[in-house]
């Protein structure tokens, strides 16, 4: 109930966004590769202020207001940057976990990256109040209190750490060279995490566009100059802090802390966290059998390995004793059971006629053989125009993703559909089929957007393989003007509907009489 209007709620600004600024340039189609960029842009922004920051009580201070006032052209526009791409990480980071939640990305082989997701964000948290921190003025005396407070409820230290801001005479040194030191050591932590997070995705994207990226850098940039980061007045713990101003990306919760017992505070935290981690099995999910191998026809060509999203094929030592050094295995853990390796067997042929169509990898729910006879009955069926058959129009097949706009959405007229698990599943020598040996004058695959396939990758290689860029490709004899890609967000029916009235208006004018290509 609570993930389907999130998730129209993002489909709607993003199909926005793509007639605004393109499909490729969409931020919330490279919301990851975002993410990574902001955290490189911090690093490289917070190690040029680290060169000159000073670690001690009356230095710290003194040496930010240096940075800020007195080399305001550039170190006070890197701190500013420093600020604002910080907030900018947090911010991509919750957008990210919630347009996966809401796509439902989170469940089955996928919960590894959501897992670990949920210790990511805290990290990101923790080094953000460090920092602040480190600044030493009125504010971080605030958050300097508040969090040791917060603290001292935990019993890891032998004396109330609390007591360091009671008075001036207190706090020594050390202190800000342990902040520097966690200010640093977390971040580092915090890439290895990020590197474990993607361990099991394959063609991660951690680079956004370089359009998109020189856009928000000039982005930050201007929001730096125009409201340029400065402190809250030196710290003083003389004075009791009554008002100061926050951050709401990082220190949102301190009104809590403020308000709360210390104990309630960590109960909260504890059950948000909880759940966090939980949600891939809230409710538990149901998966259908992931892809298995058949050795007769596997020849250990590696293909299936390399266009799997998540990592879930490798290559073993051939344990049959047939001619080949290798053979594929598949790890039920991480299998999504799309189907895009059955379409990258180069033993899924549909124009078998002697043996049986069984592939050296499939799909036991829907296999290569299924598949085909869905198409064979599909491409039978007399294409109609409400109840009235159109004899002279162009008979059209549709392979849809059922995870794409087309699944629920009503077919148009003189077209029949064919449903996949993911629009990768389909392999080039179908359509090379549909429009040969069965007679049809055009085949649509209708799909997600590249940036927004539920599997990833599902409509990227599907480009490539009609593009004739990627093995297996779709063979020169097929006429390219006669297959349709439709690549929407989900819930844009009306889009696609309309692109594929125009490619059958386009078949409308072409020569009339077909050819076998099979023959």
């Amino acid at each position: 109930m609570l993930k389907r209007p999130i998730r129209r709620g993002f489909h709607l600004i993003e199909t926005w966004l793509d007639r605004l600024c393109g499909a490729a340039w969409n931020p919330l189609s490279n919301l990851g590769a975002l993410g990574f960029y902001f955290y490189w842009i911090v690093a490289t922004s917070g190690l040029y202020l680290y060169v000159f920051f000073d670690t001690g009580v009356t230095e710290a201070y003194q040496s930010v207001e240096s940075l800020t006032v007195d080399q305001w052209y550039l170190g006070g526009v890197m701190r500013s940057v420093h600020r604002y791409a910080s907030d900018a990480m947090v911010l991509i980071m919750v957008l990210h976990m919630t347009r996966e939640f809401a796509n439902d990305r989170l469940r089955g082989p996928r919960w590894f990256s959501w897992f670990i997701g949920v210790p990511i964000l805290w990290l990101v948290i923790i080094s953000g109040v460090t920092g602040y921190w480190l600044v030493w003025d009125k504010l971080a005396q605030f958050v300097a209190i508040q969090t040791s407070e917060l603290l001292d409820v935990l019993p890891i230290f032998g004396a109330p750490i609390a007591r360091n801001f009671l008075s001036p005479g207190h706090l020594d040194d050390r202190f800000f060279t342990l902040m520097a030191f966690l200010h640093i050591a977390v971040p580092l932590i915090l890439l290895l995490l990020l590197w474990v997070h993607l361990n099991r995705v394959t063609r991660a994207r951690v680079n956004p566009p370089r359009g998109l990226a020189v856009t928000v850098l000039l982005v930050i940039l201007a929001i730096s100059l125009v409201k340029p980061a400065v402190s809250q007045g030196p710290a003083d713990l003389a004075q009791v802090i009554e008002w100061v101003g926050l951050d709401w990306f990082y220190l949102g919760f301190y009104p809590l802390i403020d308000s709360w017992p210390g104990p309630a505070v960590w109960a909260f935290g504890g059950v948000i966290t909880g759940l966090l981690l939980l949600m891939p099995w809230l409710p538990p999910l149901r998966q259908a059998s992931p892809a298995r191998i058949d050795l007769d026809n596997c020849n250990g060509c590696t293909w299936c390995v390399s266009d799997c999203p998540y990592g879930a094929i490798s290559m073993v030592p051939r344990t049959d004793g047939k001619p080949f050094t290798q053979q594929a295995e598949v790890d039920p853990d991480r299998c999504l059971r799309c189907g895009i390796c059955v379409a990258s067997c180069p033993t899924t042929t549909p124009f078998r006629r002697i043996s049986p169509l069984v592939p050296g990898i499939d799909l036991p729910q829907l296999t290569a053989a299924d598949l085909r006879e869905r198409m064979i009955e599909a491409a039978a069926v007399n294409p109609t125009v409400g109840n009235t058959i159109a004899g002279n129009a162009p008979r059209l097949l549709e392979f849809v993703c059922e995870q794409g706009p087309r699944a629920n959405g009503a077919a148009p007229p003189a077209a029949t559909q064919v449903v996949v698990p993911c629009i990768g599943m389909v392999p080039p020598s179908f359509i090379d089929m549909a429009l040969g040996r069965l007679a049809i004058d055009g085949v649509v695959l209708s799909g997600c957007t590249t940036k927004g396939c539920v599997y990833r990758l599902g409509s990227e290689l599907t480009e490539q393989r009609l593009a004739r860029e990627r093995d297996p490709y779709l063979r020169k004899r097929v006429p390219r003007d006669r297959v349709l890609l439709v690549e929407l967000n989900a819930g844009d029916v009306k889009s696609a509907a309309e692109q594929v009235q125009r490619f059958r208006d386009r078949l409308s004018d072409r020569e009339p009489e077909r050819t076998d290509l099979d023959a």
